[in-house]
Formats: C-alpha cells, structure tokens, sequence
C-alpha cells in the first residue's frame, strides 16, 4: 500500500526547470546576489504585493537576522504554539520569548491576553499567522503603537494569503515567510522578509552576507544567508504554478470538510473573514470526551494504514527539553490544551480526493 504523508513537494516540469538553470551554466554565477535571485525578489514583490522584500537561505535565517537587524533587546511576546524556528530565533538573539495563549479557534495568540505581558523590557510582539490563519491585525497594531513595540510577523504559513484585499506581508514592521519544500510556495530551501523601511533592509542586506557594507568595510555581525541561483531558478518555477496549486488545495480542503464537518468531538479549521486562504494545512482537534478516543490513537490508526499524519504543533515550544523546565507551560492552558489534541491530517495540492476520503472514513468510523 502507498505511503500518503503529511505533505508532498510540488514540483514544476522537469523540462522547465532545466531551462531555467540553462544560463547559470553558461554565466557561472551561481550565488552572491545573481540574476535569477534579483529576478524572483522582484516576481515575488510583485506577487505578494508588498513594499520589498529580501530573500535568504531559509526563513529561520531570515527570522533570526530580522530581529537582529531590529536590535531589539529584552522581552518579546510570542506564542508557545509555533515550530522550533519561532523562539529559535528569538533566543539565538539573546532575547528572551515571554508566552502568550492562543485563541482556541484559530490557534493564534489570544489578544485580549498581550497586554498583560508587556513590561518596561518589551520591546516587540512576535505573533505567528499559524497554520495560515490570520492573527487579529488590527488589535496587534493598536496595543504595538500603544507602547511603542515593533511588530514582526511568522508568516511562513500564509504565502500568497490576503487580508482584506491587501497582501499579508504589509503588515506590522515585517514579515517573514518560508519557502521550504513543505510549503505551499517553496524555493527548495528559502525564506524572505518584506518589510516598510529601506534601512531596515540595507541592514538586512549587510547581515545576510556577514556584515559586510562594501569591499572594505565591515560593520555588522552578519552571517551567510543568501539564497543561491538554483534555489532561486526553483523559485521562479514553481511560482508560475502557485496559483494552480492553491486552486488544487481548496479542493482539498472541500473534500476534508464535506467529509468530516458535524462529527462530534472534532474540531475543524475557521473560515475567516476577508481573508483569501492559501489551504496551506487542515489540522483538527480531537475532543476524546466527546469523540470517543484520543488524537494519538487517531494517529497510530491512520498510521497502520500508512497515512502519516503529525502532530502539529506538540509539544509546545515552551516545553522544549533544551529550555530544562524554565517556562510554565500551564501559563498557557488553551496552548496546552490544544498541543495534545491537534492533528495534522495530509494536505498537498496532487492529493486524491479518493485518498481524502479514504482518510476521513477511517477517522470518521473511529468515533464512539
């Protein structure tokens, strides 16, 4: 029986991307800024219509040298609901990441609970559009211009997502985005931060090619996070085809709540308002009192199957054995709550809809 996995890489033609990589043959460039990087910085401005736009080796990389390029200092509020990435880059910045809950519909960090958190050592919110949903804009906004704090969205989840007609990178001081293989727009490997302010992005410009300003000064701490010609060349493919891709997804999407909506005890993505979805996940959350059975065991049935779901987000960030026991994972109940009961059910844009129901029929007949 064929594997289904959580995700699959969407690839272009073969024959497409051989031609795109043609003359970085005959030029030799192969990174540093080249042409086919320049290119898609431009396509992707475009695309997302933002302001600019830089692009690096990964959206850890473009994370973390944001925050860096910021010179924050002090606490950030963020959410314990998140990949590693997120606190990653906070801590490798010497920054410390104070948790906020989340909201239990959306997933995203619960508003009504950041001000509450904020000290005379706050110097930015860090929230994350989580599993392409669309954090409350413009509550953030107030609270950040209330007390002064930069805003920088995780917006890995939600390429090509649009919030009241507008793109979401325009939003806050920037926002970062992964074009990982897993995702639904990727690069191979690859990550971008759009951004408002031009000298944001000359910092950002130094930082990624190890602080240096010209051939013979260097004045920033910086680090390699250029995105080579290659990754680039697969940039520009596979956004020729995001749109397609997207339109794939939603039937997906359709397919998985056609099959699952009403059963009691699961809990199924939002759909929220004025906001152009990109169905980058499908998580559910498993209520065993009213479902019957647990989100493992839901796991481990679909695994016998060879229908690899994930657990997504579990643990919490915040309980990460690296950070030995240093935050309270209770001061964020709704987190925790989630955390153990979310699932992330395959989700890709050539999945069959005959697998989709495959899928849900084996989750649906689990119900007692």
């Amino acid at each position: 029986m064929k594997k289904i996995l959580v995700t699959q890489t969407s690839m272009p033609p073969y024959e497409e991307y051989i031609n795109e990589i043609k003359d970085v043959w005959e030029s030799h460039w192969l990174t540093n800024m080249g042409p086919k990087h320049n290119k898609l910085e431009n396509q992707l401005k475009e695309y997302l219509s933002v302001d600019n736009i830089s692009l690096f080796t990964n959206g850890h990389n473009a994370l973390e040298l944001c925050l860096q390029a910021m010179n924050l200092s002090g606490e950030i509020i963020t959410t314990p609901f998140t990949f590693a990435s997120t606190t990653h880059a906070i801590v490798r910045n010497r920054l410390e990441p104070v948790f906020c809950d989340i909201d239990p519909i959306d997933y995203c960090m619960d508003v009504t609970k950041i001000e509450s958190l904020i000290t005379d050592k706050t110097t930015a919110i860090v929230p994350v559009h989580v599993y392409g949903n669309v954090c409350n804009i413009e509550e953030i906004e107030r609270i950040a211009k209330k007390y002064g704090l930069k805003v920088i969205y995780d917006a890995a989840h939600t390429f090509g997502v649009r919030y009241k007609g507008q793109g979401i990178g325009n939003f806050g001081d920037a926002s970062m985005f992964s074009f990982h293989a897993t995702k639904v727009y990727h690069t191979i490997e690859g990550g971008g931060i759009c951004y408002h302010d031009v000298e944001l992005g000359r910092e950002l410009y130094k930082l990624r090619d190890f602080g240096i300003k010209d051939a013979e000064t260097v004045d920033g701490v910086g680090t390699n996070g250029k995105m080579n010609e290659f990754a680039a060349a697969m940039g520009l493919c596979t956004l020729r085809h995001v749109d397609e891709e997207i339109a794939k997804r939603k039937k997906v999407v359709e397919c998985y709540r056609e099959n699952l909506d009403g059963i009691e005890g699961i809990q199924l993505p939002p759909i929220q308002k004025n906001v152009l979805s990109n169905y980058a996940y499908f998580p559910i959350v498993i209520d065993e009192k009213k479902f019957g059975v647990t989100r493992n065991e839901v796991f481990e049935a679909l695994a016998v199957q060879h229908i690899y779901a994930r657990k997504y987000f579990y643990p919490l960030t915040s309980a990460f054995d690296c950070f030995h026991g240093k935050y309270d994972v209770y001061k964020t109940p709704v987190a925790l709550h989630v955390s153990k009961r979310v699932l992330t059910i395959p989700m890709f844009a050539e999945l069959h809809l005959d697998c989709v129901k495959r899928i849900c029929s084996i989750i649906a007949n689990m119900k007692k």
